[in-house]
């Protein structure tokens, strides 16, 4: 089992999560972040940390962004590894 970040991420990239997770399996492009299912460790770290409630467990993911847990597979072989805390973007929501 991985973690998942899904669309809420979207438009936001809060990195809170990225501060926390042990192997550096969080990985970026314009506009969220993803996490490579090969690296991640299902220690569940990141995901109290979201703000936006944007992590689920694979198993968990709500059934409206089940696309989401391929396009992290997808994504993050192309992507920069990210390892430490950014500004979230200008549209980015406030934190809940």
């Amino acid at each position: 089992m991985t973690f998942v970040v899904c669309e809420p991420c979207s438009g936001c990239r809060y990195t809170d999560c990225v501060e926390v997770c042990p192997v550096e399996c969080f990985y970026e492009d314009d506009l969220m972040l993803y996490i490579h299912p090969d690296e991640c460790i299902d220690c569940a770290a990141c995901e109290p940390e979201c703000p936006v409630e944007a992590i689920f467990s694979e198993d968990d993911v709500p059934e409206k962004w089940e696309s989401f847990i391929a396009l992290n597979a997808e994504k993050c072989p192309d992507l920069p590894v990210i390892t430490e805390k950014k500004d979230p973007l200008d549209t980015a929501p406030p934190r809940s």
